[in-house]
């Protein structure tokens, strides 16, 4: 939250709330979508995603408007410095960092097509009464090369990114390695979800719930399986 005010009111400020807000969802859209191509055993809920679009929008700002800066190293530098400190908090257990990749990605991309600038002496030569009649072009070649190089990326990766998705494609099973990007494990935790199995059986109107990896069981009045579930006795029978 502390984040989205510094650097979602800093943004605001400069470029307007329809294009910070577009940049905003999109990039969350594109941080769940990632998140569900590595996460599919799991459900993730946040707006990190997104949050990481700020901070992606706001690296690629500074590098497509590279000339307007004064102090664009300290800026740049800084800016890196914040966002892997942010994506390395990532690794811990039960953090998605897939939606954090996914939602920095698509806002560093998306800020080569939203927060472009016009040069400042295109500007200036604007609001001159002297101007002459052929002001210099608007934006540098560099900038129209970004614009076009970032749209192309963005567009192509979350056509093929919603394609495997609709066909059900875990990038797991093509890349064995990524998954220690979400998260590292250690001697202090785990990163693979450890799975429950239990067995159960009606006695009556009682249900007999026994976990297979302990040997465990408990028996619960049926109109009482409700709540708790058997999927969560199993849990704690398991535990």
């Amino acid at each position: 939250m502390l984040s989205l005010v510094f650097i979602g009111i800093r943004l605001e400020q400069e470029f307007g709330f329809v294009r910070i807000g577009f940049l905003y969802v999109i990039s969350g859209f594109g941080g769940s979508l990632l998140s569900a191509l590595f996460i599919q055993s799991g459900i993730s809920v946040g707006a990190s995603g997104a949050l990481f679009g700020l901070l992606g929008g706001m690296l690629s700002e500074i590098l497509i408007n590279w000339t307007i800066y004064a102090n664009k190293v300290a800026a740049l530098l800084t800016l890196i410095v914040i966002t892997l400190i942010n994506l390395a908090v990532g690794i811990l257990p039960h953090v998605d960092n897939f939606a954090h990749i996914g939602g920095f990605l698509s806002g560093f991309f998306l800020g080569f097509v939203f927060l472009i600038r016009p040069q400042f002496k295109w500007i200036v030569q604007r609001n001159s009464p002297s101007a002459p009649s052929s002001l210099k072009n608007r934006h540098k070649p560099y900038q129209y090369i970004l614009w076009i190089i970032s749209f192309l990326l963005l567009t192509s990766g979350y056509i093929i990114g919603l394609i495997f998705l609709l066909r059900g494609v875990n990038l797991n099973d093509h890349c064995s390695w990524c998954r220690y990007l979400s998260c590292v494990p250690t001697s202090l935790w785990r990163c693979d979800a450890k799975q429950v199995y239990c067995e159960t059986s009606q006695i009556g109107n009682r249900l007999n719930i026994t976990c297979l990896s302990n040997g465990r069981s408990e028996l619960v009045d049926m109109p009482n399986v409700g709540f708790p579930s058997p999927l969560e006795l199993c849990s704690q029978l398991c535990r």
